[in-house]
């Protein structure tokens, strides 16, 4: 199978997807505006992200138990630094006999759609999956979530439906010198986004005091 996420980088030449849209690795102190992110859901894309429906105070305990020690986490920042896109990397237990799996989640929110964050999100991950040894990327979700659907098709995963539910599925090969350099070369694109995004968003906050008017911050 045709592996579009995973195969035909070079070296030193990272995913354009990643370069377009800066993925970010989340950890711990992400826990607030990834809850803020995820509360501005509406019900119907809370459906569709966890597969039921998703009152707050469940969305709130997702959060709090959320490893990051454990599984990965991305996030893709607007101007303001609000996340608007993340994903969640979540490492399966061991299968005696099965190779290693994590599964991938994803949100974006609707002012972030149609500008290739989800894509993004997800080569980061199949990025990330490879030099953690895993072999085997899986997507849960309901049948009826097209952008899910067409993200996965997209990637090239092979899709399986039963009782209104799918299940996607990338095999990843190996890690190599390209796969290393490529996740470096977006940490450090990303990283350098955030930066510039952060010292912006100060100066614009210090011109705004400075003309005695509120700030567009929040």
């Amino acid at each position: 199978m045709h592996n579009k996420l995973a195969n035909g980088h070079l070296p030193g030449k990272p995913y354009m997807a990643g370069l377009v849209v800066p993925v970010r690795e989340l950890h711990a102190g992400h826990r607030e505006e990834i809850l803020r992110h995820l509360l501005l859901l509406n019900e119907e894309d809370r459906r569709l992200r966890f597969g039921t429906q998703t009152p707050d105070e469940v969305i709130e305990h997702y959060v709090e138990r959320l490893d990051f020690n454990k599984d990965a986490v991305f996030g893709s920042f607007d101007s303001q630094l609000h996340l608007v896109g993340m994903a969640h990397l979540a490492y399966l237990p061991k299968v005696e006999g099965q190779s290693q799996a994590a599964e991938f989640g994803v949100s974006v929110l609707p002012n972030g759609r149609g500008q290739g964050i989800g894509t993004a999100l997800l080569a980061r991950a199949a990025v990330h999956s490879r030099n953690t040894r895993i072999e085997t990327l899986f997507v849960h979700c309901l049948a009826n979530n097209k952008a899910m659907m067409h993200l996965a098709q997209k990637a090239g995963m092979r899709v399986e439906y039963a009782y209104g539910d799918a299940d996607a599925y990338l095999k990843l090969p190996p890690a190599n010198p390209a796969t290393i350099v490529e996740e470096a070369a977006n940490k450090q694109w990303a990283d350098f986004d955030y930066a510039l995004k952060e010292n912006l968003k100060r100066s614009n906050e210090a011109w705004w005091w400075f003309l005695g008017r509120p700030t567009n911050a929040s």
